[in-house]
């Protein structure tokens, strides 16, 4: 009995050390989209900073495919001791919903939100609406059908940020087509060629076709006027509509991650994220830092899981209960 009691200390002994000692070895860093692209040099960029903060390579692998899914399931699957995590986007929330994969927010573990580009109001730059309010009016008297947008899939983040702002301010938002597009850019076109007629894209993505004086933007889904655009109204300003959403990336892990080891990255996300060289990074591309700790971050998604079920239903796109 005694052998076997000291036995059993000796390997919760051991446990312990180890993950006193955490990391030991080198992380993977799994990111969902393809490399070169917005998320991808986001990813780089902090895991540039994670090294530093945890003394250990910390290596980005492009798990692509399955618009996202093949990279978030990789990161669901993978063994929860802290050596594998992942860069989570907004789609995570929305692949049990669509039936695109079967797991939701709670097959992972939070560690920190780092990143919100919220979606703005983008029209042609001769366009008659000359401010939200009157654009939301035509809209909501118009037939549904007149209106779409273009750059995305249905049910993509932008899409859902516009929908849930129109089912806010009584608009259905089924009355809004979408055009699939590939991007942002292709959607651009598309605005500035009278294809389309509105785009929810965020400031940044904007910028070329605003700066050209090609489009307009008339408000920002955010909580504040962007720097960068400091002309453009927030909703609240624009229609007194307290709403903020758009894209969003966050760091994930497998579910299961040992809490101090949820807390040592959490509080490394913390110190990279408020690091000179990642603001640097990235208020010179144009990407919104938005930190939330481990427990926020959970909440977070709890509530985007849900908000965004809805959003889904009301555009006749959710195929799950």
């Amino acid at each position: 009995m005694m052998k076997f009691l000291l036995s059993a200390v000796a390997v919760l002994m051991s446990g312990t050390a180890a993950m006193a000692d955490y990391p030991e070895r080198p992380i993977s860093f799994l990111v969902p989209w393809n490399a070169g692209g917005g998320t991808d040099a986001i990813a780089r960029t902090f895991a540039a900073g994670l090294e530093k903060e945890l003394g250990t390579k910390v290596t980005v692998i492009n798990r692509t495919g399955g618009a996202g899914v093949v990279g978030h399931q990789a990161m669901v699957t993978a063994t929860p001791d802290g050596y594998t995590i992942g860069l989570g986007t907004a789609e995570l929330v929305s692949f049990y919903w669509n039936g695109q994969a079967d797991f939701t927010y709670e097959a992972y573990t939070p560690i920190s939100l780092i990143n919100l580009d919220p979606a703005a109001f983008h029209v042609a730059a001769d366009s008659e609406w000359k401010d939200l309010r009157q654009a939301l009016d035509a809209i909501k008297a118009a037939p549904n059908g007149t209106y779409k947008i273009s750059g995305m899939a249905p049910g993509a983040a932008y899409h859902i940020a516009l929908s849930e702002m129109l089912q806010k301010e009584g608009i259905d938002p089924v009355s809004i087509v979408v055009i699939p597009t590939q991007g942002a850019a292709p959607g651009f076109q598309e605005l500035v060629s009278g294809g389309v007629e509105i785009l929810p894209f965020s400031l940044r993505e904007g910028r070329t076709m605003i700066e050209a004086g090609k489009t307009r933007a008339l408000a920002t889904f955010d909580s504040k006027r962007s720097p960068a655009f400091p002309d453009v109204p927030t909703l609240k300003e624009a229609i007194g509509l307290d709403y903020v959403n758009g894209t969003w990336r966050g760091i994930v892990a497998p579910a299961g991650l040992p809490a101090d080891i949820q807390a040592r990255l959490s509080e490394a996300s913390q110190k990279v994220v408020e690091s000179g060289e990642f603001k640097a990074f990235m208020e010179k591309q144009g990407y919104g830092i938005s930190y939330k700790n481990a427990e926020e971050f959970s909440t977070f998604l709890k509530e985007k899981q849900a908000s965004v079920g809805e959003v889904l239903q009301l555009l006749k796109l959710r195929v799950r209960d």
